[in-house]
């Protein structure tokens, strides 16, 4: 007489609730490596040198900071000045990412609709401390024309300003707001940055 056959004992993931071998087939695979790593390393073994890199480059990455953060405080850092300055343009958020203080530079591009009509878009303006619905009510006061602020493609909010103003614009720009440097006002021309002074 035949052996009855046993049932197959499923290993199911505590995070996505699918069968561990098919975690990475799912729509949360990030959230699902930690538990894998734990409850089943046999089925993902690049997962654990994955890991293990990763802990390596956090340490390392903690060693660095706090050797440049104690070599900056003492002043012993071999170029002083430029270090400091370097940290004031970094930023670290939690978990270790860098944010890199953003220059602040005005940059305006020509927008071609329907092969006549043009929007031109300003972005930047808020970094010179300039509340950007006031730029608009005088950008189109100015120009006589519609403008708005609206969130880009960025999700950065920046003016768009219906016609073609784009070369007008940076003399009522430096003159308006005087703070807002000529050479800190960028155009982009066939994809280009190109400086408007």
């Amino acid at each position: 007489m035949a052996e009855k056959p046993q049932p197959v004992r499923v290993l199911y993931c505590q995070v996505c609730s699918l069968p561990a071998e098919y975690c990475e087939f799912g729509s949360d695979f990030e959230k699902c490596k930690p538990w894998l790593i734990q409850n089943a390393p046999d089925l993902y073994p690049d997962l654990l040198k994955e890991a293990d890199s990763k802990e390596a480059d956090k340490v390392a990455q903690r060693l660095q900071s706090t050797a440049l953060s104690s070599g900056s405080a003492d002043g012993s850092a071999p170029s002083g000045g430029a270090s400091a300055s370097k940290q004031e343009e970094v930023k670290r958020l939690p978990g270790g990412k860098i944010k890199k203080k953003e220059k602040q530079e005005v940059v305006i591009e020509k927008i071609v609709r329907n092969k006549r009509k043009c929007i031109t878009t300003v972005k930047g303006l808020e970094l010179f401390g300039i509340k950007l619905s006031d730029a608009s009510k005088k950008l189109g006061k100015k120009f006589a024309t519609g403008a708005s602020v609206v969130k880009g493609p960025t999700e950065k909010e920046q003016i768009d300003v219906q016609g073609d103003i784009a070369y007008d614009i940076v003399e009522f720009i430096t003159e308006t707001w005087p703070d807002v440097p000529e050479t800190a006002i960028f155009f982009i021309e066939d994809g280009r940055k190109v400086a408007a002074a």
